[in-house]
């Protein structure tokens, strides 16, 4: 770091250094933190404009806690960045999402302050609840923080932990970060309640009197724009947080330091449950990402002086399964009027901007509601509409009483287009699907599938939503290999699958995204090459002729091994009194850590090399080897 160009960050090691400087030079310290976070995205790329709308507040809360043992809870961790840089990480920030560098989110075994892992939204204030709690009862002394946006606020497990939080008498601070964003503009009643306070004639009359008596470049005009900020929340939210038991300080501006650390200050030395609202600027201090919140939530390497990406984007040869999606769903409502979709909060993620513009009263953009979206899906169902919930895998872990409960006990007609699937690379395990198929392929009734290329994928989810039950699509993250698609749209017969080659010895059942990897794999073995297509139901026919005329079964899947497709074939065997020598190749019982997602998948033993290899280690090169005595072999009752 240059200590001319960031005199008093590069004395910063740890956050006991910070607290050495004088409260007059925090806004300096401001200042260069911003610009060595713009500087440090520009050069790597990662989440950037959460991080930008909470310097203040970082700088503010390290000055005024003693961390690490006071503890303080990031919700999701996109903001942490500076966060990571104040805490001993500022000559490694640039590694950060890559291979062996930092973890894109806060995690404990990174460093001691990160006091809780994060990655899912809406946890802070139950795990700091939780430390509050441990911290009372054994007779400890720390304060404790959650910081937690206005975004993660339309879950509702932060309402579950304010709700139990108001009614403990723990030294617990909740930081409400009020910047009308998460990854989209939030959406929901609490959002547009302040709304409403502000749209009302008194306070309408005020504004338009105002605006003929001011000049709009003024320093009153700017002076009173922020003031109609601020009162949005002096009424309705000091009511409802006070009335669950804590005590409300703000709203204030989150971007004045002075003004932040004071009221910081007279929070922390209050014993009890208090809540500080502050309004902050999502991507401030960077013109770009204050113009277009969305598109820097997160970002490639850029020109930090004009806001362009530094290397050309090459042109799209393809599209992505989540673009294949977005024109699925779009064609598919233009035939059916009864096809409503739902999102938990992942709009541009899931592909859905398209569909919103063309079909807005059908779009339902359920905020961070993962359980939510599912049983609002099974009420739909219910009066004879059409559903379709698009969620990435590993949010859908958030709603599986909902899965279960809701919509397979009933066997509603629902279809999840499930994004995300198997490794997604550099925001890591807390964003990998590597469960989806285990856990939905014990539900009955379920019906499971997993496309191999692009038009497959298409006609899966008219399958799928033409099923009159719970169905499901999971596809990976980035693009397929390049296959035509199909304008029209055919529905696949039930758990049929597609003989892709024909060997000997070996046959390869593999599972969506893992076909394609497994192709050169059949060539140099040759081997016997199945498209499996349906995890649920199986093809019980094509496996039983495949363990008929093959001397060994290999499953390859981008799940956990554990209960996943694989683990279902064993079982069809054994039932069936088959005995296979079998190998199941998928995600082994640990976590992949971040890193792009082609190093990922070689990581995982789940690329071409990597399938190979593990098929030669098992029955040697001849395919002829003979297995070992100690070899786990399938068998029935």
């Amino acid at each position: 770091m240059n200590a001319a160009q960031y005199p008093l960050l590069s004395t910063i090691n740890a956050p006991s250094d910070l607290r050495k400087l004088d409260e007059e030079l925090l806004p300096q310290m401001a200042d260069e933190l911003r610009s060595y976070l713009i500087k440090s995205v520009a050069t790597s790329g990662g989440h950037f404009g959460a991080g930008l709308g909470c310097v203040e507040l970082t700088v503010a809360l390290h000055f005024l806690y003693e961390t690490p043992n006071d503890r303080i809870v990031w919700d999701v961790g996109h903001q942490a960045y500076p966060h990571k840089i104040l805490c001993e990480r500022a000559g490694s920030i640039t590694t950060i999402k890559q291979k062996q560098g930092l973890a894109p989110f806060p995690k404990r075994s990174e460093s001691e302050y990160d006091t809780f892992g994060t990655g899912h939204s809406s946890t802070s204030i139950s795990a700091a609840l939780g430390m509050a709690a441990a911290t009372a009862a054994l007779g400890k002394s720390r304060k404790c923080v959650a910081i937690i946006g206005d975004g993660a606020m339309t879950a509702g497990m932060a309402y579950e932990a304010l709700n139990h939080g108001g009614d403990l008498d723990n030294d617990l601070l909740v930081v409400l970060n009020e910047n009308q964003m998460s990854i989209s503009p939030n959406v929901g009643a609490m959002t547009k309640m302040l709304g409403r306070l502000m749209s009302g004639p008194t306070m309408t009359g005020i504004r338009e009197r105002g605006k003929s008596l001011m000049h709009r470049d003024s320093r009153t005009w700017r002076f009173m724009s922020r003031w109609e900020e601020h009162i949005k929340g002096m009424v309705m939210p000091s009511t409802l947080f006070e009335e669950l038991g804590f005590n409300y300080l703000g709203p204030i501006d989150g971007h004045d330091l002075p003004t932040l650390i004071r009221t910081i200050r007279t929070a922390r030395d209050v014993h009890g449950p208090n809540l500080l609202h502050i309004i902050t600027e999502k991507g401030k201090g960077y013109e770009p990402a204050e113009r277009d919140p969305v598109k820097y939530h997160a970002v490639g390497p850029f020109d930090p002086d004009t806001g362009v990406v530094a290397k050309p984007v090459p042109a799209k040869t393809r599209p992505s399964y989540t673009e294949i999606f977005g024109q699925w769903i779009c064609d598919m409502a233009e035939k059916d009027p009864g096809l409503l979709g739902i999102t938990p909060a992942m709009r541009e993620g899931s592909g859905l901007v398209r569909f919103q513009q063309k079909f807005p009263d059908r779009y339902y953009d359920v905020g961070i509601a993962e359980q939510h979206s599912v049983t609002l899906a099974a009420g739909m169902a219910c009066e004879n509409a059409h559903p379709v919930v698009a969620i990435y895998s590993t949010f859908l872990q958030r709603a599986y009483d909902q899965l279960i409960h809701d919509v397979a006990l009933q066997d509603l007609p629902v279809l999840f287009a499930i994004d995300r699937a198997g490794l997604v690379g550099p925001d890591g395990p807390t964003h990998a699907g590597s469960f989806d198929l285990s856990f939905m392929r014990c539900i009955p009734g379920m019906v499971i599938m997993a496309p191999a290329d692009e038009n497959e994928c298409r006609q899966m989810l008219y399958t799928g939503f033409r099923y009159q039950g719970p169905a499901a699509v999971r596809y990976p993250r980035g693009k397929g290999p390049g296959v035509e698609i199909q304008e029209k749209m055919t529905a696949i017969p039930l758990g049929k699958s597609l003989p892709v080659r024909q060997g000997k010895n070996i046959a390869i059942l593999a599972f969506g995204s893992m076909v394609e990897p497994c192709k050169p794999v059949a060539e140099q073995l040759n081997a016997t090459l199945i498209n499996m297509r349906f995890v649920k139901p199986l093809d019980k026919r094509a496996i039983l002729s495949a363990a008929q005329e093959h001397s060994a079964l290999v499953t390859v899947e981008e799940n956990a091994i554990a209960g996943g497709a694989g683990s279902g074939i064993n079982e069809l065997l054994a039932a069936e009194g088959v005995t296979a020598d079998m190998l199941n190749i998928g995600l082994d019982d640990n976590y992949i850590q971040h890193g792009t997602r082609e190093e990922c998948l070689h990581q995982a033993g789940l690329d071409s090399e990597g399938i190979h290899a593990k098929i030669i280690r098992r029955f040697g090169a001849d395919n002829h080897h003979p297995v070992p005595e100690t070899t786990l072999r399938q068998s029935g009752a």
